[in-house]
């Protein structure tokens, strides 16, 4: 009887540690930790309320936000653009970026161009866009497109050069079709600086969406910012923040389940 509450007690003790060093849990309390924190500087008037909203006031107003401007409508336009733009990406950078890697001479040539042009504020293209898509969702969708899409395509390039000529070699030992070498192994192996570059992507869209829709009054989270900030709407403000970086959570999630399914392959 000893025995088995003395093994008992040793089996919930290592779950607790392994729970208590887990990352998730590390990052949450260190989320906490710093929202008290906040809480406190603003409350003491060490931070003024005019500039900083408490987080408990914050928070509490998501309900009112939702009620009187429809967060959950803007939330979702956000999202459904950001992705829509993150999936035209995918089509094009992923067949771009394999052509550059397996045409040496055109790799030589654009690859500096696509890292000018990555380095470009292409954010300061958007009057052009709205002149000819006009104050609509498809400019949201370009504009998140042609920031996201070009360091993509240069980290799909180097995820695939980067695979080891070993690997390659023993899938043909082994005699394996092409197309089998191309998903079981070199996807697989490509995966971490694909993904690494999908994450910059992510990046890159959601902020050129949300400035866009700060700046030109489009509808979506960027917007609703916008309208509680000029009403100096602090806590309304902080909500609305909070939500873009919900779906900026979200999304990376999302990206971070995919990477793990890709790389088990």
């Amino acid at each position: 009887m000893t025995a088995v509450s003395v093994n008992g007690g040793s089996a919930f003790t290592q779950l607790l540690f392994r729970v208590i060093r887990s990352p998730l849990l590390s990052a949450l309390a260190l989320l906490v930790a710093m929202l008290l924190a906040l809480e406190w500087l603003v409350a003491s008037g060490v931070v003024s309320p005019a500039v900083v909203a408490r987080p408990s006031v914050a928070i509490a107003g998501i309900a009112k936000l939702q009620r009187d401007y429809d967060l959950f409508g803007a939330f979702r336009l956000t999202m459904t653009t950001t992705i829509v733009a993150i999936l035209l990406e995918l089509i094009v950078a992923i067949p771009f970026g394999y052509f550059l890697y397996r045409r040496r001479a055109y790799s030589i040539a654009y690859t500096g161009w696509l890292a000018a042009l990555s380095a470009a504020p292409i954010f300061l293209l958007f009057p052009l866009f709205l002149v000819i898509f006009g104050r609509n969702v498809v400019t949201l969708i370009v504009m998140g497109f042609l920031p996201g899409v070009i360091p993509l395509i240069l980290h799909v390039q180097d995820g695939f050069r980067s695979v080891k000529k070993t690997y390659l070699n023993v899938g043909e030992s082994f005699g394996l079709s092409r197309s089998t070498i191309f998903w079981k192994i070199m996807v697989p192996a490509a995966a971490p600086t694909i993904f690494t570059g999908f994450r910059l992507a992510l990046m890159y869209t959601l902020i050129n969406i949300v400035a866009i829709e700060y700046l030109v009054d489009l509808g979506g989270l960027g917007r609703l910012v916008a309208d509680r900030y000029f009403h100096f709407d602090i806590p309304a403000t902080y909500g609305a923040i909070g939500a873009v970086t919900l779906v900026s959570v979200l999304l990376n999630w999302t990206i971070g389940v995919s990477e793990k399914l890709v790389r088990s392959r």
